[in-house]
């Protein structure tokens, strides 16, 4: 019977359960989840937001991590400027990065979402007006919708992942997880709890 978290992971902490090599303590997994034998289904950066999944079931766990699947990403990212609907057309296109083109990503400009507090929270510019864009992709390079972004001119200032597949963090506290288990967690999908 397989086991799938739905994390959502606050900004700082680190996407493992240890922390080794730094001087000074981080934030790990292991401070919100204390459940044995999960790992996660790819990662999210420390100063990321949002759905984490961890399971205990290795083709689940490349099913969505492994960019063969194409597992569609979908990220609420405020951005620093005014997007005009160019730069969302390179984006749409696929934008080059020093490591090649990037598939198109699905995009749209948004009004604020309804998120809780960042802790800290982001600075603001009076002089310099920030938005905010709903942009999927389906691939994962390290550090992609930051790079993205920055590309076509808006650099990001918060950048929350907001679903992976049909999971979604509708309805869980920043810090706090759901737990599905069962033949439907191998599904793309919160069919069974």
């Amino acid at each position: 019977m397989s086991r799938l978290l739905l994390f959502n992971k606050p900004f700082g902490v680190l996407s493992q359960f240890t922390d080794r090599g730094s001087p000074t303590a981080r934030s790990t997994l292991s401070d919100f989840i204390d459940a044995k034998g999960v790992y996660p289904a790819g990662r999210l950066d420390r100063d990321s937001e949002g759905l984490l999944l961890l399971c205990d079931d290795g083709r689940l766990q490349a099913r969505i991590a492994d960019p063969r699947f194409k597992m569609p990403k979908t990220y609420l990212v405020q951005v620093e400027g005014d997007p005009r609907e160019p730069d969302l057309a390179r984006l749409r296109q696929g934008v080059r990065l020093k490591d090649g083109m990037t598939l198109p990503a699905e995009v749209d400009r948004i009004d604020a979402p309804e998120l809780w507090p960042r802790d800290p929270p982001i600075r603001r510019r009076a002089t310099i007006p920030d938005s905010w864009l709903r942009l999927t992709i389906r691939e994962g390079r390290n550090r992609q919708v930051r790079r993205m972004t920055a590309a076509v001119g808006l650099p990001t200032l918060r950048l929350v992942r907001w679903s992976i597949g049909d999971w979604s963090l509708a309805g869980i506290a920043p810090g706090e997880f759901e737990v599905f288990s069962g033949p439907s967690a191998l599904a793309n999908g919160r069919t069974e709890s």
